[in-house]
């Protein structure tokens, strides 16, 4: 009997250790909050496993969309320990505003291709192919990194495109035409890599008119914001530009 008691306080006394073990190791849990442009998601997912592996007890998570949103909710007072556009212009106001807590870096460069659905049924070939009048063409608004491109690609050549949608990521820009809601819709090389064999890409040589260049800041008012920037360095280390290079991305300054 006296047996069966003992065993029964030590079964206690182990499940009272490792249920006050998880709550230290919860407790002890660090979280850097990274908003990032929605076109980052694959390759910023990657460098989240790298970082968390090299840095126990701490948890990366995200905040994807459209640079403009995040620059807002930033500004606003939304906790942020990295900010990452896809546009040089979303992190304006930011810098305008003095919450950055380090030298901003252009951690990549990228340019826009035409994603068309695998067996390209309109037939697009070129940028002025996008505006002909039976194309349903599908383009990111104004305010998104690649609407901006895309804008200055029509200034530069005269082509003036009519989408029957403009959308607020390129994520949805890809979605029509993987579901066959478009016949073409531009956005950056990089996710058309992403997307595999759901569409075909078309580069276009005024491409060469607006290359994108992503930009990346730790936050000085973010909850962690040393981590922060530690994850910025790994973003712009080799490491870093290895697996943003793997994903069709050009080098960062």
């Amino acid at each position: 009997m006296r047996t069966k008691l003992r065993s029964a306080v030590l079964a206690v006394l182990v499940s009272l250790s490792l249920a006050t073990a998880g709550c230290s190791t919860a407790a002890t849990t660090k979280t850097v909050t990274v908003f990032a442009a929605a076109s980052m998601k694959a390759t910023f997912t990657k460098l989240a496993q790298t970082f968390e592996a090299s840095h126990p007890g701490v948890k990366v998570t995200f905040n994807f969309a459209n640079g403009d949103t995040l620059a807002m909710q930033i500004t606003q007072g939304a906790p942020a320990d990295v900010f990452a556009t896809a546009s040089e212009a979303h992190l304006k106001p930011i810098t305008d505003a003095g919450l950055g807590a380090a030298q901003v870096k252009i951690y990549a460069t990228n340019q826009l291709q035409i994603a068309v659905p695998p067996a390209n049924p309109a037939k697009i070939a070129t940028f002025a192919d996008l505006a002909g009048g039976e194309v349903k063409f599908v383009g990111c608004s104004a305010s998104t990194a690649c609407g901006a491109a895309t804008k200055k690609i029509e200034a530069g050549t005269g082509v003036t495109l009519k989408p029957v949608s403009e959308e607020e990521t390129v994520t949805d820009v890809l979605a029509k035409v993987v579901a066959g809601e478009a016949d073409a819709g531009l956005v950056f090389r990089t996710d058309v890599s992403s997307a595999g064999d759901k569409v075909a890409g078309i580069e276009f040589p005024e491409s060469a008119k607006a290359v994108n260049r992503n930009t990346i800041v730790a936050l000085k008012a973010g909850p962690q914001a040393a981590l922060g920037q530690e994850f910025v360095d790994l973003v712009v280390s080799a490491e870093g530009q290895q697996v943003l290079a793997a994903a069709g991305f050009g080098p960062g300054q």
